[in-house]
């Protein structure tokens, strides 16, 4: 996981309807990759020489929530809430190889995200239209409710969206430093555009933390927890073959997780919200920094992280604004 890292069909993992794949025998030792692999996705996506600000910018709050401490555990949310819709988990199920490389497709995932926010308009459209090309092939029948799906649909690609953006803000809220209502409504706003890339028409996309929090709400009757969504749940709240530091540090990351979940969310999973103190928030946020200085080890992460924080403070220059603080990244 990276900047923002969460989402089903936005991957370009997919399998041809009709393959198969074949469970790998070292599961554990990709899972032992999760670090690795998510900060060369995070770094893929930022350009060294950029020729313009992509969709968002450095101005942007899309910039300033993506820099967030919090993004592992919204990652993680957003994965667990989208699951929940049938047809998006039986997409994901029929026809991605998340069981044998579920490492390879979080971090495909991530790439994506990484360049939606941070690359160039061209690179952006470039990714995006890839996304839509792999769903255009991307339907079947869910065998829970019967019904046919297509990943093309932007009814569910709305679904994925709105989990992510929904994350991202209860993550924040609980975990690091919330952001104010204008800016929590400007940051749903601006996301409108992400959708729109990959297919959904803007109009009904929500613009705002009241119309998100509608449209949620709409679609709760629709949901369920399925087999596959309850394996891949266990698997993204505990990895296998995750070295001994990294792993304590996911146990804390998925006792976040657990406490952002809506209660709806928690019920359908039949998980336990654990307590909240003061002094457990302290203790998860100190985790969330250890595993941000695992992932500044890896190759590229702090340069990417300083070009990122140069056209930051830039942006911030021109408009008179404070320099924002440096910006964080995840695996």
């Amino acid at each position: 996981m990276s900047e923002n890292s969460g989402g089903f069909w936005p991957s370009g993992s997919a399998v041809p309807a009709g393959d198969t794949v074949s469970p790998r025998a070292n599961t554990a030792a990709e899972a032992a990759d999760l670090v690795g692999r998510s900060a060369a996705a995070l770094v893929s996506g930022i350009p060294a020489k950029p020729a313009d600000d992509g969709f968002f910018g450095p101005a942007s709050v899309t910039w300033r929530i993506s820099g967030d401490l919090t993004a592992p555990v919204a990652g993680l949310r957003a994965l667990l809430i989208q699951a929940l819709h049938p047809l998006a988990m039986a997409g994901v199920d029929q026809h991605s190889d998340w069981r044998a490389d579920p490492v390879g497709r979080l971090a495909a995932t991530s790439a994506y995200v990484s360049t939606v926010t941070f690359g160039e308009r061209a690179s952006a459209e470039r990714a995006a239209a890839r996304v839509r090309r792999i769903h255009e092939r991307v339907t079947g029948v869910d065998p829970v409710t019967g019904q046919e799906y297509h990943a093309s649909d932007p009814a569910l690609l709305l679904w994925v969206h709105a989990a992510l953006v929904d994350s991202n803000l209860a993550a924040r809220e609980t975990f690091g430093v919330p952001l104010a209502a204008d800016d929590a409504d400007c940051y749903v706003e601006e996301m409108v555009v992400a959708a729109e890339l990959v297919g959904v028409p803007a109009a009904s996309v929500p613009d705002s933390v009241a119309g998100l929090a509608r449209y949620l709400a709409w679609v709760r009757p629709q949901l369920q927890l399925t087999a596959a969504a309850e394996q891949s749940a266990a698997y993204l709240l505990d990895p296998p073959g995750l070295d001994e530091e990294v792993a304590e540090i996911w146990q804390d990351i998925r006792e976040a997780v657990l406490i952002c979940l809506p209660d709806w969310a928690r019920q359908a999973y039949g998980f336990t919200a654990p307590e909240l103190t003061g002094s457990r928030r302290a203790e998860i946020r100190q985790a969330l920094g250890v595993l941000d200085a695992v992932f500044l080890g890896e190759p590229g992460v702090l340069e990417a992280r300083q070009r990122i924080t140069l056209r930051l403070r830039a942006a911030a220059g021109a408009s008179g604004g404070r320099p924002p603080g440096p910006v964080a990244a995840h695996a």
